[in-house]
């Protein structure tokens, strides 16, 4: 009988001790996911606001994002687009964005919903691959795809 405690006791700290650690993970992508869909958001609204501390913060300077005419840019190009605005963004905002995490990558896939000053709408879906690195998560690759407008 005296052996049987010492065991059971072991048994609950190791499944007390897994389960925390299962709830402080989840705690952690929960956190992750809201970071990422809350930076995608701005990413969007950053071009029509000229919000260029978000692209600095947002894109790793190895970033490489694909166009929706197919080009290949930069974080250097990004940056430059948002000062200066040559876009021509109204508005931009994201209209859904789902998360999936692959340890410390992401894949956040999504739409947003915008308008240039020229009075031209459209739509974008997009896929962004986001890494952490030294704790911080930033988006390496992204990719821009036209869709048409819903009615159209």
């Amino acid at each position: 009988m005296k052996l049987k405690r010492p065991l059971f006791a072991a048994f609950a700290l190791v499944y007390v001790s897994a389960l925390f650690a299962a709830k402080v993970q989840n705690s952690a992508t929960a956190d992750a996911e809201r970071y990422i869909k809350e930076s995608e958001r701005l990413w969007a609204e950053a071009g029509v606001a000229h919000d260029v501390p978000t692209i600095e913060r947002i894109l790793a300077d190895d970033f490489v994002g694909v166009a929706p005419d197919g080009s290949l840019y930069r974080k250097s190009d990004e940056i430059a687009n948002t000062k200066t605005g040559a876009d021509g963004f109204l508005s931009n905002h994201v209209v859904e964005v789902n998360v999936r995490f692959f340890g410390d990558a992401a894949v956040a896939q999504g739409s947003e919903a915008w308008q240039k000053r020229s009075g031209e709408r459209g739509r974008y879906v997009w896929t962004d691959t986001w890494i952490r690195r030294n704790n911080k998560w930033q988006v390496v690759a992204a990719e821009d795809l036209p869709i048409p407008e819903p009615g159209h």
